[in-house]
């Protein structure tokens, strides 16, 4: 077995025993051995391999299947295939989820020569990754390759660090890159590490508490405030928007004389949406619980509490929540809210599809006008960084992960930033995700910030960016030209919500 085979068919067999049943692989020369190992594995029956031809877009893919509980790693070949995985490791080491990178490169000696195709791989995602390391060209395929690769997954998953994350090996290979022979995988020996077991904190909060929940805050959140009897503060993707305690336009009611009443904040996740929640967690009577080394302190001077937590003392106002319940009476909404709030609504149904939620104007709306149910539909989106790019690649890997249909809710910007995303090989299988694009021809969110005072045209060419796009031929032509579906509904024709999503739709809903 040549040198190069015998090391990827290693990197394979650690990387399963270690926990990983999912590999996004694009396709190149100098990944060749990978590629050869994780066909052979798949066939096995140990993992499975999803191929994309677009680097920039497979990491997304790979980071929303970590944002559904499967960390997954992408494999690309070396020169600026590695470069553009970028994104979604920041993403990744923002949002703390798992992602493993694994790029091959050109042995050590063809390093600074000018060889083609080749630069300099090590440390290119900087200071992002939790671990990033070279395996050189020659590295033995033995134990000391899987503790490597177990290193590099634990740190992915955080399960010692409490701090999940995007890992880097950067593998070098020499010729041959083609196997002599093919591989049949038989034994595998699993080698994972166990997290430390963690006990309940007793907590001790006064009666007047609201508590916020940011994107990832966990059903903890909402159990809290129902315990104390306060008011819950959830963003959309928080997972706590639920229930009595839970208000809809929160936003509002911060403005109002109530939080000079408060006495307490208690916060979980990360949250990012609005700047009446950033003022208020700059009060100094903040409490962070956090299962995580890294945690949201916007004044720096919060409680830390290592969660997961119990209250010890409950001290109840019964007149608290009712007050803040009171003041909710959420502003009638624009079409594009109305239309965020019913797709909210739709996807609280218990066979609901995952809700994927874009950025900027988009998940404001929901932030606002989605009212809290019975049941909280299972909603996600990149928070860590909060950009526009990757957000369908992201919910195409949510949906292979969670193996449930995907609703993804985009603005126009983004759909055009990313609705490459939607090709697909012919050997691939065909991933059950609608996105619904919100087109009002431009970025909106601007209208809304300090910079809506800026000179008309200013306003509109530098930050509104109204593009020359049709957003309902780009649909059009995404359904001839990649296999997808595509309809134009109205704003007020909702019965697309009410059918069952099967392969690749595009909703566009004109709003201008």
């Amino acid at each position: 077995m040549n040198p190069s085979t015998a090391v990827a068919r290693r990197l394979v067999s650690a990387l399963v025993g270690a926990g990983v049943e999912h590999v996004v692989y694009c396709p190149g020369s100098r990944d060749a051995p990978i590629g050869y190992a994780l066909a052979d594995a798949e066939a096995a029956g140990w993992l499975r391999v999803y191929v994309r031809l677009d680097e920039r877009s497979a990491g997304f893919v790979a980071l929303g299947l970590g944002r559904a509980g499967c960390p997954a790693a992408v494999v690309t070949t070396s020169g600026t295939a590695v470069a553009n995985i970028h994104p979604a490791v920041l993403e990744a080491d923002a949002a703390g989820v798992p992602l493993i990178v694994l790029s091959a490169d050109r042995p050590a000696e063809m390093w600074h020569t000018g060889a083609n195709q080749t630069t300099v791989q090590t440390g290119i995602f900087g200071s992002a990754p939790r671990l990033s390391t070279d395996v050189p060209a020659g590295f033995p395929a033995d134990e000391r390759l899987d503790a490597l690769v177990l290193r590099a997954v634990t740190a992915a998953t955080g399960a010692l660090s409490a701090a999940p994350g995007p890992v880097h090996l950067n593998v070098s290979f020499r010729d041959s890159l083609v196997p002599d022979g093919p591989w049949r995988p038989q034994a595998l020996v699993p080698r994972r590490v166990s997290p430390f077991p963690t006990a309940p904190t007793p907590l001790v909060m006064p009666a007047r508490t609201v508590v916020v929940a940011g994107d990832g805050a966990g059903s903890l959140a909402r159990e809290l405030a129902q315990q104390g009897g306060w008011p819950l503060l959830a963003e959309p993707t928080s997972g706590s928007r639920v229930g009595g305690n839970a208000l809809t336009d929160y936003q509002t009611v911060l403005g109002s004389e109530l939080v000079d009443d408060v006495e307490a904040v208690l916060v979980l996740g990360h949250p990012t949406l609005s700047r009446p929640v950033s003022r208020l967690l700059a009060r100094p009577d903040v409490t962070v619980v956090t299962d995580r080394s890294r945690w949201t302190d916007v004044a720096g001077v919060a409680r830390v509490v290592t969660g997961p937590v119990e209250l010890a003392e409950i001290d109840t106002d019964p007149a608290w929540l009712g007050r803040w319940k009171d003041a909710d009476r959420p502003v009638v909404p624009t079409a594009k809210q109305r239309l965020c709030r019913d797709i909210w609504w739709a996807c609280t149904t218990p066979n609901a599809p995952v809700l994927v939620i874009g950025a900027s104007e988009v998940i404001r709306c929901f932030d606002r006008f989605a009212v809290p149910g019975d049941i909280a539909p299972t909603a996600l989106a990149n928070r860590g960084l909060a950009g526009i790019d990757g957000t369908i690649a992201t919910a195409i890997g949510v949906g292979l992960g969670t193996g449930r249909p995907v609703r993804v809710v985009v603005g126009d910007l983004t759909f055009a930033h990313d609705a490459m995303s939607l090709l697909l090989g012919e050997a691939e299988p065909e991933p059950d995700v609608q996105v619904v694009v919100l087109d009002d021809r431009g970025g909106a969110i601007f209208s809304g910030l300090e910079h809506a005072t800026a000179p008309a045209p200013v306003l509109r060419r530098m930050f509104l960016t109204p593009q020359r796009l049709d957003s309902a031929a780009l649909a059009h032509a995404l359904a001839h030209a990649l296999g997808a579906s595509h309809r134009r509904v109205a704003p007020d024709d909702l019965q697309f919500l009410d059918e069952p999503v099967v392969g690749r739709q595009v909703v566009l809903v004109p709003l201008t």
